[in-house]
């Protein structure tokens, strides 16, 4: 029987068409800038977690989309064959296998159904937040829990409040993140300058990074969370 919330993060997903091709282009200084700065958080987190070991490293990315976090991690270092990506929609699945190697391995399909060796860490990125009922949301998190290996690590980027004017997502505030994972030891960093804000600011380089160094000003939340082992 189909999952009424799978169908639901389909049509979610197929309204984001509606969104002006460039609002995430990296052509857009806001975009450029957002970016830099949760790589700079993300790359923090993984050396405070003690998982920079990047040629061994096995990651698996839940819900990766197009790809973008994957590559992410080959131009850190990863080697391909050690990448595994899973995605629930058809099309971005097939827009990641155009870009990524061939030894990147991408699995279809509902990530609570994945069954594969456990992985060093263990990725979603706004992927939580686009999953509006609880318990699938909760689904998803313990299965990113059982594929993580002792020591490893869940890695989570990702919306702390709602967007009002945007009711296909929730936030994911870090007290949501140690509920779903009530197991692990929590690191977070508040990250990303608020979007609306950043399109407006981002080609004025000292403002920009005046407003980014404002915590309540900075809407996402980068999040290890370790397995003990």
């Amino acid at each position: 029987m189909t999952d009424p919330e799978l169908e639901a993060i389909e049509a979610r997903y197929a309204r984001r068409a509606a969104i002006p091709a460039d609002r995430y282009s990296f052509a857009s200084a806001d975009v450029r800038r957002g970016s830099t700065s949760a790589d700079r958080a993300v790359l923090g987190a993984l050396a405070a977690a003690a998982l920079t070991d990047f040629p061994r490293m096995r990651v698996l990315e839940v819900g990766c989309g197009e790809g973008a976090n994957l590559l992410r991690f080959l131009r850190w270092g990863v080697d391909p064959s050690r990448l595994v990506g899973n995605e629930l929609l058809p099309d971005r699945l097939a827009l990641a296998r155009r870009v990524l190697p061939a030894e990147v391995v991408l699995v279809p399909g509902d990530a609570r159904s994945l069954e594969l060796e456990p992985f060093d860490v263990v990725l979603q990125s706004t992927v939580l937040s686009s999953i509006l009922d609880d318990e699938v949301q909760r689904g998803v998190a313990e299965a990113m829990w059982r594929l993580t290996r002792p020591g490893g690590a869940v890695l989570s980027y990702d919306f702390t409040v709602g967007n009002p004017r945007n009711p296909d997502v929730r936030g994911v505030p870090v007290s949501r993140l140690q509920e779903l994972f009530p197991h692990g030891r929590l690191g977070a960093r508040r990250v990303t300058l608020a979007p609306p804000v950043a399109r407006r600011v981002a080609s004025v380089g000292p403002v920009y990074s005046a407003l980014e160094a404002v915590p309540w000003l900075r809407t996402h939340a980068v999040v290890t969370v370790r397995k003990p082992g």
